[in-house]
């Protein structure tokens, strides 16, 4: 028998009543049960937004609070910088990183990367690589905690574990004024490394390494679409990280004109430049050199805003050089200069 009534096909809700069925559009709760969830609440208090995870920090693991004795890189207390220049606030780190895996763990605890904690697979089997870690951490001091292997997962967001992870402590940039501080208080000219655009960690870490070695007083990064110090850039730097700050600008430009404000001249490095980076004319006066990402080289603002380009002379079929080999050119170079003008 056919359900429809006569008003042309719409169902006869009679019919539902009679046979108990629920109403369409409800899913079976009624209509109070059907109410909003209410206001969307704040970044911060949502699970899983990036915001939540640098409030808490990363993936479940809160971020360490400073210990009693612990000192910034000036031998100050954590914290005590307020902002200034263009560079936001001072302490403004990453969140804890965790590094997944037996031997990415273990070369991090081998290059010294500061570390919250070591969490080992209570039911994992001790080969090895497992007891060097434990050892390494023991030795510099890291806690060793056990983890299930589901909340091993859970920190470390689904990665491969093997059993083992390392929660790396978030790093505490600098204030970009504060590297020619460290010049002036060591009565040297200031010497400075910008990356433009430069988003591999370990050219970080390759270019940290270069200043720590050649006399240099600091790195500046953008702190948006660039590098950021990461356990692959402490890595790289061999350690320079513990010794040679990271600043962070929240532009790049505008901490360049602040730079030169203050009387330090800003070199870029490019392949079409004006001069040979052996006859910078700026080498030995107060300066801050700026490297370009490899293949497309320094952003259009940022060379304009360079008192001069050099380019470092490479041989026929080179196209260019990774950012962090270039950095460590120019700054040998600098220094030769420095050291031949008795500056």
């Amino acid at each position: 028998m056919n359900s429809r009534g006569s008003g042309g096909g719409r169902p006869d809700k009679s019919t539902h009543a009679k046979s108990g069925k629920p109403r369409p559009g409800t899913g079976g709760y009624g209509r109070k049960r059907l109410e909003g969830k209410g206001p969307t609440p704040p970044a911060h208090m949502r699970p899983g937004h990036p915001a939540q995870r640098k409030a808490g920090g990363a993936r479940g693991t809160a971020a360490p609070e400073p210990r009693d004795g612990d000192t910034d890189r000036g031998g100050r207390p954590p914290g005590r910088l307020a902002a200034r220049g263009t560079g936001g606030v001072r302490g403004s780190g990453d969140a804890p990183e965790m590094v997944a895996g037996r031997n990415s763990v273990v070369e991090a605890l081998r290059a010294t990367v500061p570390a919250v904690a070591l969490y080992i697979e209570h039911r994992a089997p001790a080969d090895e690589k497992i007891r060097e870690a434990v050892q390494l951490a023991a030795g510099a001091g890291v806690p060793v905690r056990e983890a299930g292997h589901a909340e091993l997962g859970r920190l470390t967001g689904g990665a491969v574990h093997q059993g083992v992870a390392l929660s790396v402590r978030g790093y505490d940039y600098a204030d970009p004024a504060d590297l020619p501080e460290l010049a002036a208080s060591a009565g040297q000219l200031p010497l400075i490394v910008a990356l433009d655009s430069v988003t591999d960690p370990r050219n970080l870490g390759a270019v940290v390494r270069s200043a720590a070695a050649f006399g240099g007083h600091g790195v500046l990064v953008p702190s948006r679409r660039s590098a950021s110090v990461t356990a692959g850039a402490w890595k790289a730097s061999a350690g320079a990280l513990a010794r040679v700050p990271v600043a962070r600008a929240s532009n790049l430009v505008q901490a360049l004109a602040a730079y030169q404000a203050a009387g330090i001249f800003v070199a870029g490095l490019d392949g079409a430049g004006d001069v040979t980076i052996a006859d910078l004319p700026v080498a030995d006066a107060p300066l801050a050199l700026v490297v370009g990402s490899e293949g497309r080289g320094l952003s259009r603002l940022v060379a304009e805003r360079c008192d001069v380009i050099a380019r470092i002379p490479v041989h026929d079929g080179t196209e260019s050089l990774n950012a962090g080999v270039a950095a460590g050119i120019a700054l040998y170079e600098v220094a030769r200069q420095r050291t031949t003008a008795g500056r």
